[in-house]
């Protein structure tokens, strides 16, 4: 029973992993090009719903587009209620994909893995190769959902599971809070779902409490992103108390029905685990269908209900612990954990810092003014911290480490003068003299901010993980943001030539955004260098043919 219960923790935790590499195989590859495709559809709630459901599709991911819509609405370029029918969409594309992942493929599977290892490997383009990591995650979903009906069919027929199975089927309220919980733990409605379903079909469970299960897996896929970003900037709250109070009464509703027998879930499918992804596709498509129309009067109401954070709540105490200067390693870790806070705080200004361009809101700047003296707070915390620290017998390689924290604090803070002082300056000067970018201009710069933030994003995960693939993602990105700047600064030139009010009224702010923008992104992808040197990834000039100072000898 042990071995069996082991077997099953191993593939379901499989499920997850294989998910997670979909969806990290996307972000690193495409999501420049996933970002402008959602921000392009986002124009109405119709096709805002549309994109969702595609990205989610392609992520595998509900809540990683909710996370990419929380960012576009904390910078100003998505309304909250756009935001929310994003979601409502991607939670439909999500249930979607659902059944797509329980199609007989097996047949295919080998030659999917064989493809992908081969592009992962062997490709020298950075997008084929992940690719390839994309085609691998799709293979190892579909030999984890084996695993599960391999390890359910002997578990089902031990005394105790069929005993509690039974229990739930008497309790189907029970099931429905264990299916949100289930799905928190997990956090992915996606991966929960698939695992409800293939339970359903190999009778370990009745389909009424898959049924209920998939139900509560739909309430805490709406607790997840909830959880994630109640701490974020309002905007963002906003969208997500709207898409959980829409889920959870939608889902009470349809738990009300299974409870009184009104509905006959056999109506779904041919057996249990059908009729469990069915309910899934059918519950998010009636939420979408109801709520699409009251997108706006939700996030109206959460706004009403929603309580402020004051700047007491969003402070937190330093990482830097005094006690742990006498254990080097130990003393390393407080100051890489305070290198995440001061980047993670970089990127709280990053993102709202281009809404000031078109609106100026002299709160959001004392916000960014107040969030900049933090970052330079324990930009000098943590010099004086590693200064401390190199007063004892410490080791060579832990010297090493303790300049480049210093050199990774010091560019941080860097990235935050900029966003602070300049941008915000920028952004000031257009108020104050009422002009405004062309349209081509700003959509120009937005786009441009979107992916410096995307690499903020990045750099946040490099500083986490320590991860030498995304390291060196880190650092190509900033050759391809400077080719990137020079295209748009050519653009905006292109513009000046037939005379455009708009753009001669700006152009020396809009040439200096960018170039602001080009620095931010450089001083950002520092935090990779350490890293890329370590592996040899990192070229020590970018001279051709780097030569003697005194000339060619």
């Amino acid at each position: 029973m042990i071995i069996l219960a082991a077997h099953l923790a191993a593939a379901v935790a499989l499920l997850l992993w294989s998910t997670r590499l979909i969806r990290t195989g996307v972000e690193r590859g495409f999501m420049p090009e996933l970002k402008n495709g959602l921000k392009s559809l986002s124009g109405n709630s119709l096709s805002a719903a549309a994109g969702g459901g595609l990205a989610a599709m392609v992520m595998q991911s509900a809540t990683a587009v909710s996370l990419i819509g929380a960012g576009f609405t904390v910078s100003g370029m998505l309304a909250p209620h756009s935001a929310l029918a994003l979601v409502l969409g991607a939670e439909l594309g999500s249930a979607l994909m659902t059944q797509v992942l329980v199609l007989p493929v097996q047949t295919l599977i080998p030659f999917a893995l064989l493809f992908g290892v081969a592009a992962f490997l062997k490709a020298k383009s950075r997008k084929t190769k992940q690719v390839g990591r994309i085609i691998i995650g799709f293979a190892l979903v579909f030999i984890s959902l084996g695993m599960i009906r391999e390890a359910t069919s002997p578990i089902g027929e031990n005394a105790i599971i069929q005993s509690i199975a039974a229990y739930f089927q008497d309790d189907l309220v029970s099931a429905y809070a264990l299916g949100a919980l289930l799905t928190w733990a997990m956090h992915s409605s996606l991966a929960a779902v698939l695992t409800f379903a293939t339970f359903a079909a190999t009778g370990l469970i009745a389909a009424p409490v898959a049924a209920a299960l998939v139900i509560g897996a739909n309430l805490g896929g709406a607790v997840i992103p909830f959880a994630l970003l109640w701490s974020t900037e309002r905007p963002a709250r906003l969208f997500v108390l709207g898409n959980l109070v829409a889920r959870g009464s939608v889902t009470v509703v349809f738990l009300a029905l299974l409870l009184s027998g009104t509905a006959d879930i056999a109506m779904l499918g041919t057996g249990a685990g059908q009729q469990a992804i069915t309910l899934h596709i059918l519950l998010n498509a009636t939420l979408l269908l109801l709520t699409l129309p009251f997108v706006g009067v939700l996030t109206s109401l959460a706004d009403r209900v929603l309580p402020r954070h004051t700047d007491a709540e969003t402070e937190s105490l330093s990482a830097l612990d005094p006690a742990a200067l006498d254990h080097p390693p130990l003393a390393l870790a407080c100051a890489q954990r305070e290198l995440l806070r001061m980047s993670e705080t970089v990127q709280a200004i990053l993102v709202p810092v281009m809404q000031l361009f078109r609106n100026w809101d002299p709160e959001q700047a004392r916000i960014i003014a107040r969030r900049e003296d933090d970052i330079d707070r324990m930009h000098f915390e943590t010099k004086i911290y590693v200064s401390r620290l190199r007063e004892g017998n410490i080791h060579p390689s832990q010297e090493k480490k303790t300049l480049e924290i210093v050199a990774m604090a010091n560019s941080l803070e860097e990235a935050a003068d900029r966003i602070a002082v300049n941008l915000v300056a920028l952004a000031k000067k257009m108020s104050d003299e009422a002009i405004t970018f062309s349209e081509e201009g700003l959509a120009d710069i937005e786009n441009f901010h979107d992916q410096i933030v995307t690499n903020g994003q990045l750099a946040l995960s490099v500083l986490t993980t320590g991860d030498a693939e995304a390291a060196r993602q880190l650092v190509a990105e900033k050759d391809r943001i400077r080719i990137e700047e020079q295209k748009l600064q050519e653009r905006h030139l292109k513009r000046l030539q037939p005379g455009a009010t708009a753009s001669i009224e700006t152009t020396n702010i809009h040439q200096e955004t960018l170039r602001v923008l080009k620095q931010i992104n450089a001083a950002l992808t520092y935090v990779a260098y350490p890293i890329a040197e370590e592996t040899g990834d990192l070229l020590k000039s970018r001279l051709a043919r780097p030569r003697s100072i005194g000339g060619p000898s």
